[in-house]
């Protein structure tokens, strides 16, 4: 997978690839790239905002700014860069990240996230040149480049060679193989501790059973959540 951000602030991912799954997709083969909406921008000082038509608070990321930094790096319209990878616009008005939605864009090839900023983008950013609109969550960030680290990092651990054991990412929250619901609880030694004592089951070395009650935990968590 190649994974493009573009972002007003390069430099915070720079933390980001040196956590561990990360670095292994990365040493897989897959790539994570930061693309500097500034770099390009046609305008003098820098500039990529401006205030909004109609008034207001705050400044909105220009159109013709991301046009020429899309274009820059790709070479192509960006009209037309969303026929040839998925590009994903960081927005809170966007639909709602979910592991389902993390498992169809980790199968894809190619992905470009959007950041926002400020006020956010000119709506024309959104309508013509992104494919998607992605949320992470129902409040507002200064900007994209966390919800971008937050997509990265679902996605990325899906990837091939990311996580340490082939399994884990397979029975975990909201997965397919919890049939959507959260994960069961999880204890490690010691087996008792100020009283607090581990289940029995999952002492018993009974698999079918310690099986059994783990769906079992995960369909309460998941029958509490609805409540």
């Amino acid at each position: 997978m190649r994974l493009d951000v573009v972002t007003l602030f390069p430099g915070w991912f720079d933390w980001f690839v040196t956590q561990r799954h990360v670095a292994n997709a990365l040493a897989a083969g897959h790539e994570l790239r930061t693309l500097d909406l500034r770099e390009h921008t046609p305008l003098s000082g820098g500039q990529v905002d401006d205030t909004p038509f109609g008034g207001g608070a705050g400044m909105v990321l220009r159109v013709d700014v991301m046009d020429a930094a899309l274009r820059a790096h790709y070479g192509v319209d960006p009209v037309d860069l969303r026929r040839e990878r998925r590009v994903i616009a960081l927005t809170p008005g966007g639909r709602l990240l979910d592991d389902r939605l993390v498992d169809e864009l980790a199968r894809e090839p190619d992905i470009t996230l959007l950041c926002g900023r400020y006020e956010g983008f000119d709506e024309r950013i959104v309508e013509h040149f992104a494919s998607d609109a992605v949320s992470i969550g129902e409040y507002v960030l200064a900007g994209g480049e966390l919800a971008a680290m937050v997509v990265c990092d679902a996605v990325m651990r899906k990837l091939p060679g990311a996580l340490g054991h082939s399994d884990s990412a397979l029975e975990e929250s909201f997965s397919v193989a919890l049939d959507g619901r959260p994960e069961y609880p999880h204890y490690t030694r010691p087996a008792e501790y100020r009283g607090w004592r581990v289940p029995d089951v999952l002492l018993s070395g009974h698999h079918a059973a310690i099986r059994a009650w783990r769906r079992e935990q995960s369909r309460g968590r998941g029958a509490a959540e609805d409540g």
